[in-house]
């Protein structure tokens, strides 16, 4: 399962490593081209909001199987669009049907023991941050060596291949209510204002996960600028560093089943300053400069995906039979900050260059820890 989420989640990601090789391809500006991977991102949070509240409708092997068969062919006709626009649109079905790692978190939390809860949810989110790191590597190498359109193809075929496995090796499971569709919407967003803990995750998280989709959408625009000058595949080779931060995730998981959530918060939104103010120094360019980026990269990757864990647990320990309608809107929260933060990384990146985008992660640990201190908030 947590390989599984890995390799599902890397659709949602690769785009940003190949931005630079996509504008290069299609003679369009590098902003134009990141709107590809903004719009996968926006789908994305999309697809948590409209699908995943149907895992406590429907059985969640069925539709994990055709969500992703659905995933595998829009990836397949992204990497045979012939222009931004269908390359655009194919980016955004591949975030809408590619939600399954947050259909087999909520099924992992329920075959486990409340105080093992963290443990597995750490475990599944050291694939999922896998998946999401080592993206970038696949998606910067293979592009850089056989064009932007190899990452995408190579994704069909093995998120066809993940299809067939999980449709054999996922446990059956039984639908947890017989609500209809709409009530499942509304429930999701009554959810948001009827439980304060949802609140605080879901703000603490879209704060956070909004500096690093900042972060790592700017990444490919300042290494490619003329700071560095260099090829998409250094963006790769900077994420194979963050990847460490995937050991990381199941650590945190036993220190929430320990000590809470809470306290896990506390510490990530501190690192997430100090990876504020480790990435400025990597506006200076060469050897130093890349040093710096790759500590900051590594901080803020371990503080974002262990805050992740703590988040999770929390909101998994709420109401056991909506589970993954609370992960719904949780995921979907998340996922606009990170939208929101792409954009603005891109925007921040382009009027202030790289210190802009460090300073926009320093403020979204602040509104984080904001959200965590206000608690049930109003």
């Amino acid at each position: 399962m947590a390989l599984a989420c890995g390799v599902s989640v890397a659709n949602v990601y690769f785009p940003q490593a190949v931005t630079p090789l996509v504008a290069d391809g299609f003679g369009i500006a590098p902003g134009t081209a990141a709107s590809v991977a903004t719009v996968t991102q926006l789908g994305y949070a999309a697809g948590i909001f409209l699908l995943v509240p149907l895992g406590d409708r429907l059985p969640r092997r069925p539709l994990i199987t055709v969500l992703l068969a659905v995933t595998g062919c829009a990836l397949l006709a992204a990497g045979l669009a012939p222009a931004t626009g269908p390359l655009v649109a194919a980016g955004a079905v591949v975030g809408l049907a590619t939600v399954v790692p947050q259909l087999l978190l909520p099924l992992a939390a329920g075959l486990v023991a409340p105080d093992r809860r963290g443990a597995v949810i750490g475990t599944l989110q050291g694939g999922l941050i896998g998946g999401i790191l080592l993206a970038r590597t696949f998606g910067g190498v293979l592009g850089e060596q056989l064009g932007w359109r190899a990452p995408y193809l190579a994704a069909a075929a093995l998120t066809g291949l993940l299809a067939l496995v999980l449709g054999l090796a996922l446990p059956s499971t039984a639908p947890a209510v017989r609500d209809r569709y709409p009530a499942l919407l509304a429930d999701t967003v009554r959810m948001l204002r009827t439980e304060p803990g949802l609140r605080r995750s879901a703000l603490c998280q879209a704060a956070l996960f909004g500096g690093f989709s900042a972060a790592w959408t700017a990444l490919a625009l300042l290494l490619t600028g003329p700071h560095y000058r260099l090829g998409a595949q250094a963006v790769g080779l900077l994420a194979l560093i963050g990847a460490a931060s995937m050991f990381c995730a199941t650590a945190a998981g036993r220190r929430v089943d320990r000590h809470g959530p809470d306290r896990v918060n506390r510490w990530c939104t501190g690192a997430t300053l100090a990876a504020a103010a480790v990435l400025t120094a990597g506006s200076a360019g060469g050897a130093p400069g890349l040093v710096a980026l790759a500590a900051g990269l590594l901080l803020l990757d371990v503080a974002v995906q262990c805050s992740q864990v703590a988040n999770q647990a929390r909101i998994f320990a709420l109401r056991p039979e909506a589970r993954s309608r609370l992960n719904t809107a949780y995921m979907t929260c998340s996922f606009l900050g990170g939208s929101a933060g792409s954009w603005l990384g891109i925007r921040l990146h382009g009027q202030l260059g790289w210190p802009g985008v460090c300073g926009l992660i320093a403020l979204a640990a602040v509104a984080a820890l904001t959200a965590l201190r206000a608690g049930v908030g109003r």
